[in-house]
């Protein structure tokens, strides 16, 4: 796969997440995976960090109850959107990104 395209694809993976959460990481990772290893790096990254977030959201709606969960629920929301959009420009300038808040699941 030429560099731009996977430039193209590890874009299109973090700004998936945004959106459909874990499942552009994970088909991005089991698919293209093979094809060079930045669209691989990038789209481990966006899985490790779509995983993490899927986490931190089960455990804001198991806090809904005590009404602190709402307010996490926002952050986790926000934090998703606001990495997702600076890994995807990163991704786009064929530069490497790291999430800062992800634990590592694959690598």
């Amino acid at each position: 796969m030429s560099p731009q395209d996977q430039r193209l694809w590890a874009t299109l993976i973090h700004i998936g997440g945004i959106f459909f959460s874990f499942v552009p990481a994970l088909v991005g990772y089991l698919v293209l995976r093979d094809r060079g290893q930045f669209v691989r790096d990038h789209s481990a990254t966006a899985l490790n960090f779509q995983i993490t977030m899927l986490i931190a959201n089960v455990v804001a709606g198991i806090l809904w109850v005590v009404v602190i969960g709402i307010f996490l629920s926002i952050a986790v929301w926000i934090v998703t959107i606001v990495f997702s959009i600076i890994a995807a420009v990163k991704a786009n300038q064929g530069e490497p990104y790291v999430y800062p808040v992800a634990i590592k699941f694959v690598s």
